[in-house]
């Protein structure tokens, strides 16, 4: 697969690579990772782009990523809200059959927040971007495009556009949500390069953002325990193509998987003598609403201890790097034992796997934005560290990307 910054390159190319690269394209067609490439693109690249070599002897976030690229994009701004509403694992000892140590041991978690009272997902995804921005020190009219990755909207249409008409967004910028649970940041993040990239956005606002506890069993407490509610954002930014953060990404999904993890829709119980009038059988339909999340977790763990791996390996090797080259490895925050399995596979040392699952449980789509917020603001993550990052979930979608953040 090419490349999400671009056309590869290797260490060894020199004067050759105009003759290479055209021996291996065609004059014009579609990448794998949804690039078009043409004669009239490769021009433009071979003329103006920079093309940066191989140096061993830096440092992992000096490391310099071989790439030709026409323009970049970067992560600038980050911001995260959580609900006032904290649960720990003994508040749900109350409810059901368990304890502090059973979950803390097999998941990680040791808190998290619950959507309560006046707060809403809504205000939680403006109170995130809203930081994004300001961090980014970017006008909400200068925005040009949002983007909320969320499987739990307020509004079955969908939830941007409340955000960019809370944010004062002047120019109506488009707004609309990406639907792909706990991978969702991750195609957020992608789709905001490819419309920087290929449509000309200069500020794009990436906002995770989900509410899961309000489709919990919590009388389950193989599920009600791994759950909490946040909302993350970033802010991406066109930029020279020197400055580019986003060096390769990599991105699956497997219908097939669909009956371990899933929140199917159901009819509800009513009378079923309302409303037919012996016209059309089965009609008017009855009312639907999603059942509580279904989850298999031993299946959900073989499947993320195996494709997860392979995909920052696959968008590691993209990017000329390696698990030991990158600064950070940053993933949804799920299990930890996930997490420990994926760094051991990756020989990433504990001390460089980011995570804050123990105050807030598995939070969806926002996962990956909050803990980069909380990294990036304790001054954990700093401006030129590389990250290695990975969303994986329900459909079941998997997707990862390396990034440089500022």
């Amino acid at each position: 697969m090419a490349n999400a910054s671009g056309l590869m390159t290797t260490p060894t190319v020199q004067t050759s690579l105009r003759t290479k690269v055209m021996q291996k394209q065609p004059p014009s067609m579609f990448l794998r990772s949804g690039s078009c490439f043409s004669k009239v693109v490769f021009k433009r690249l071979v003329c103006s782009s920079t093309i940066e070599g191989s140096h061993t002897n830096l440092s992992p976030s000096e490391t310099k990523v071989p790439r030709l690229i026409s323009r970049g994009c970067k992560l600038v701004g980050c911001g995260s809200a959580t609900p006032s509403l904290q649960v720990s694992n003994d508040d749900l000892s109350k409810i059901v059959d368990t304890s502090d140590e059973w979950i803390a041991v097999r998941t990680g978690i040791r808190n998290r927040r619950v959507i309560s009272g006046k707060d809403t997902l809504t205000g939680l995804a403006v109170e995130a971007a809203r930081k994004a921005l300001e961090m980014a020190e970017v006008k909400p009219e200068d925005v040009d495009l949002v983007l909320l990755c969320t499987s739990t909207p307020e509004d079955l249409f969908g939830g941007a556009p409340q955000i960019q008409r809370a944010l004062g967004c002047k120019n109506n910028p488009l707004a609309y949500d990406i639907t792909a649970a706990c991978s969702g940041f991750i195609l957020g993040l992608v789709s905001a390069a490819c419309h920087i990239r290929g449509g000309g956005f200069k500020n794009v606002l990436v906002v995770g953002a989900d509410a899961l506890s309000r489709f919990v069993d919590w009388t389950d407490r193989g599920t009600c325990i791994l759950f909490g509610d946040a909302a993350g954002a970033v802010l991406v930014q066109a930029c020279d193509a020197e400055e580019d953060g986003l060096f390769s990404f990599d991105l699956h999904s497997d219908g097939d998987g669909q009956k371990h993890l899933n929140a199917s829709i159901k009819q509800n119980e009513i009378d079923d003598e309302v409303g037919t009038n012996g016209s059309v059988q089965d009609f008017p339909p009855k009312n639907t609403s999603y059942s509580c999340i279904q989850m298999n977790g031993k299946e959900v763990f073989r499947f993320a201890a195996r494709c997860v791996p392979q995909s920052v390996e696959s968008s590691l090797e993209k990017a000329g790097l390696t698990g030991s080259t990158i600064d950070w490895l940053l993933l949804h925050q799920a299990n930890q034992r996930i997490l420990d399995a994926v760094a051991t596979r990756l020989q990433v040392p504990s001390e460089r796997v980011i995570s804050n699952l123990a105050n807030y449980g598995n939070t969806s789509a926002a996962s990956i934005p909050l803990a980069l917020d909380e990294a990036v603001r304790s001054g954990k993550v700093k401006p030129g560290h590389t990250i290695a990052t990975a969303g994986f979930g329900a459909g079941l979608t998997w997707g990862s990307a390396v990034i440089r953040w500022k």
